[in-house]
């Protein structure tokens, strides 16, 4: 079978499994499913359906990613030390601790200096990791005044942290 006609047979179907496991539409993960597929091709066992085995694998794509990013959804302001270690550097080494600490202490200001309208989707959509629909469900807002404040709120954290991009 051809992967595109793969792709275009079940991809509603992989995405209506993501979105029922994920409560959220995660194009992403979409295609970590269909990369799945494709590298393991030559494990499928013609002892089920098809869709049966990349069913299976968008779940279990799905509960990872569920898995990596319950830790993102905790309840947090910028003000806390939570936020600093999801701001923070992935570099451990012990020089770069009082640099990475400063550099998280300027970001979670940056922020808490924004407008409060701006601040709130930053929270959410960045630290917390909501999508746009479930920020706008939240905010009680459009999925574009989401998406405008978003990106108002990216150009003047870019200004005010110029000098560590």
């Amino acid at each position: 079978m051809d992967f595109r006609e793969l792709i275009k047979s079940n991809q509603n179907n992989v995405k209506n499994i993501i979105r029922l496991i994920t409560k959220e539409t995660n194009e992403d993960l979409e295609q970590e499913v269909y990369i799945k597929v494709w590298k393991n091709r030559d494990k499928y066992k013609e002892q089920g359906a098809f869709k049966t085995w990349i069913n299976t694998i968008a779940k279990n794509v799905s509960k990872d990613y569920l898995k990596s990013s319950y830790k993102r959804h905790s309840d947090i302001t910028t003000s806390d030390d939570d936020t600093l270690k999801i701001v923070k550097d992935r570099k451990e080494t012990p020089e770069l601790k009082l640099i990475s600490n400063d550099r998280q202490k300027r970001i979670s200001t940056a922020i808490e200096s924004l407008r409060p309208k701006f601040k709130e989707v930053i929270l959410l959509c960045e630290i917390r990791g909501y999508s746009y629909e479930e920020c706008a469900k939240k905010l009680k807002c459009p999925t574009g005044t989401v998406k405008s404040r978003l990106y108002n709120a990216k150009k003047e954290l870019a200004v005010l942290l110029e000098d560590l991009l």
